[in-house]
């Protein structure tokens, strides 16, 4: 055979070959192609302020209060919001000298650069036991200093440290309301059980009804420049679940004093028409679960805001997890009951630890999954003070602590009276 002739052939079969080898069979499938994920957009849907209103103690309440309640509970899914206790009343220049009534002056301020978010004040100074001049004073430069805080954009927090009302041998129902009192809110310091006697049928109803209208008419003066009512946080007979206070475990049953929570919130809201106010409960740190930490809550129909005062906790890096624990019980029934949660009383005393905002407290607050609204330190004095004056030790931690991404102190608020 000729040589080229079989090279031809040998050569047409593989031609053959790699031609059959590459026609399709109509077996085979075409490449899968699978389509990009797209993942939709988050749509947060913002609720009307009347649907805020059905969530709220006070379903009547203004519109600026709706929108606190809103936008405190939102931001508290990212931020937590740093409050001070009379922080534009008074405060120390160091550990020996105290201020006090210095327009604009802040301890917080000072330091930081910035103003607290969120104030506390007291109504011991509008109704309590002993009138005079100075009582009266205190109680107007709150209000001035309210308003200040309202126009700043902070948040306005109450507590109540209320002298025992069923103390005085000399004032029954009806008898003169200004005399005859030498009281305490310490139990130990007043001895009287007053739970029972001032709510309904007992002999000091009318005195406590006074008392309440004290303070239901200086709320009433709590309006901005326009005239509207500035809303505030009212935290009522906190620390219940301790023995110090006549409003105390020991001098009342769970029952008693969860009549008194909702007797005054009716009082105030329904026959006082007080429609700016969002209500508050704080136990102190004692309860370790959900059950224990209820066991006096007056429900929530009865109640806005949720809170725990605790201090001890958070004396050293020992008690972060104890504290967040506490923090997590609170912040899930706060979330799951569409309420908002805050730690309403904190701070180590003269701030002994010169890391101690960023060490302790910081990791308190952020070492669970938790939506807490602010963290509240109490107020400065020489007597024992709560954040560090200008030099202090702790001065530079502080800073740093204002300056953590998940802190939120004045100079960043948001609009807390609007929904957008």
């Amino acid at each position: 055979m000729n040589i080229n002739f079989k090279y031809h052939l040998v050569v047409g079969a593989f031609l053959l070959i790699g031609l059959f080898s590459c026609k399709k069979t109509g077996t085979e499938q075409p490449p899968v192609v699978t389509p990009p994920v797209v993942v939709p957009p988050v749509v947060t849907v913002i609720p009307t302020v009347a649907t805020v209103k059905t969530w709220l103690v006070d379903k009547n309440a203004t519109d600026e209060t709706a929108a606190l309640f809103y936008n405190m509970k939102t931001l508290a899914k990212t931020k937590i919001m740093f409050g001070h206790q009379d922080d534009t009343h008074q405060g120390v220049t160091n550990a020996t000298t105290a201020w006090n009534g210095e327009a604009g002056r802040s301890d917080v301020k000072e330091v930081t650069g910035a103003y607290p978010a969120v104030y506390g004040w007291d109504m011991i100074f509008v109704a309590s036991f002993q009138r005079n001049d100075w009582f009266d004073g205190q109680a107007n430069e709150t209000k001035s200093l309210v308003k200040d805080a309202y126009k700043r954009g902070g948040i306005n927090t109450f507590a109540w440290h209320y002298w025992n009302p069923a103390l005085s041998k000399t004032i029954g129902n009806g008898g003169p309301f200004n005399q005859g009192f030498n009281a305490d809110f310490y139990y130990d310091n007043a001895p009287a059980p007053a739970v029972p006697q001032i709510l309904p049928g007992g002999n000091y109803n009318l005195i406590y009804n006074q008392s309440l209208d004290q303070v239901a008419n200086y709320i009433k003066t709590l309006v901005d420049e326009s005239g509207k009512p500035i809303p505030i946080v009212f935290r009522l007979f906190h620390e219940m679940d301790g023995n110090w206070f006549w409003w105390g475990a020991s001098h009342c049953s769970p029952q008693e004093y969860k009549d008194l929570f909702q007797y005054t919130v009716k009082y105030l809201r329904d026959t006082k028409q007080i429609h700016n106010v969002l209500f508050s409960w704080s136990p102190d740190r004692s309860a370790t679960t959900e059950a224990a930490y209820l066991s006096r809550y007056p429900g929530d129909d009865y109640v806005d805001v949720l809170g725990i005062d605790n201090y001890e906790d958070l004396k050293t890096a020992g008690g972060i997890t104890a504290a967040s624990n506490k923090l997590k019980i609170m912040s899930d029934y706060a979330i799951k009951n569409n309420k908002i949660a805050a730690l309403t009383e904190m701070g180590l005393k003269n701030v002994t630890q010169s890391n101690w905002y960023t060490a302790v407290l910081l990791p308190a607050l952020t070492q669970q999954k938790v939506e807490i609204s602010y963290a509240l330190a109490w107020s400065n004095s020489v007597g024992g003070y709560w954040t560090p004056y200008k030099g202090h030790p702790a001065e530079a931690d502080f800073v740093n602590f204002k300056n953590s991404s998940q802190i939120v102190f004045g100079d960043k608020m948001p609009n807390m009276y609007t929904i957008k």
